[in-house]
């Protein structure tokens, strides 16, 4: 995961309220690189990713 949206996810209730946005775009400065549409919906608590991304496993767990 070259952007890391778990991380992503985590600092965008504190980069909206520093800034008073509830929308970004970031970029992961790592060799790989890559770049993520945020959106903080406050009103449902939901952060909201969007980027790019490959399918590289698909699987099932029988509980």
């Amino acid at each position: 995961d070259p952007v890391c949206g778990s991380a992503h996810c985590a600092l965008a209730p504190y980069w909206s309220q520093k800034l008073g946005k509830l929308d970004f775009v970031a970029h992961a400065a790592s060799p790989r690189g890559g770049i993520v549409k945020i959106h903080l919906d406050e009103q449902n608590q939901r952060v909201l990713l969007r980027g790019k991304a490959v399918m590289v496993m698909e699987g099932s767990i029988l509980v």
